[in-house]
C-alpha cells in the first residue's frame, strides 16, 4: 500500500475535497432522502478557503491526491449549569469511497487528537449518521463512546 501523508488542507485541494464532499452528500441523500437533496456545491469555495486559512480542514493524500478530508470547529461549552470546557468537534471526516477501509479515517483521527492534546481541548467529539454502520464501528474502535441520541418523530 501506498504511503498515506496527513496534513493541513490547502486551497488547490479544493476539487478533490469537494468530489469527496459530494459523495458524503449521496451517502445521506440514500439514507435520508426525506431530509438530503442533490445539490450542485456541497461545501461552497469560499467556506473552504476560511477553514484552510483558520487550518480547520485536514487532508489525506496518497500520490498526490487527497484520498480522505477532515474537518473540525472548536467549541467553547460555559453555562451555569455546566462544566466549562473546549471541545474539538468533527464537522466532517470522510474517506474516497475507493480508499475505505484502509485506516486513512483513523489517521486522520490521529492527527485531530494530536491537535486535541496540544491546544489543550477537554474533549473530543463526532456526531454520526446512525444509519452509517461502517463509520459508528470504526469510531467505536477508535476509542469512542455514545454520549447522545437523537430521536425523530415522523
Amino acid at each position: 500500500m501506498e504511503k498515506i501523508s496527513i496534513r493541513y488542507a490547502a486551497v488547490e485541494d479544493y476539487e478533490q475535497v469537494e468530489q469527496i464532499m459530494k459523495q458524503v452528500q449521496q451517502l445521506h441523500i440514500d439514507w435520508r432522502p426525506d431530509t438530503y437533496k442533490p445539490v450542485d456545491t456541497v461545501l461552497p469555495y469560499e467556506e473552504f478557503q476560511e477553514a484552510v486559512r483558520q487550518k480547520t480542514f485536514i487532508a489525506a493524500e496518497q500520490e498526490g491526491a487527497v484520498v480522505g478530508i477532515l474537518s473540525y470547529q472548536s467549541k467553547h461549552v460555559e453555562a451555569d449549569h455546566q462544566v466549562t470546557r473546549d471541545v474539538l468537534f468533527i464537522d466532517c471526516i470522510a474517506v474516497d469511497e475507493q480508499c475505505r477501509g484502509r485506516g486513512i479515517g483513523r489517521k486522520l483521527l490521529d492527527f485531530a487528537q494530536n491537535i486535541v492534546r496540544e491546544k489543550h481541548f477537554d474533549s473530543f467529539e463526532l456526531q454520526v449518521n446512525a444509519r452509517n454502520v461502517n463509520a459508528r464501528k470504526m469510531y467505536e474502535s477508535y476509542g469512542f463512546t455514545e454520549k447522545s441520541i437523537n430521536m425523530e418523530l415522523l
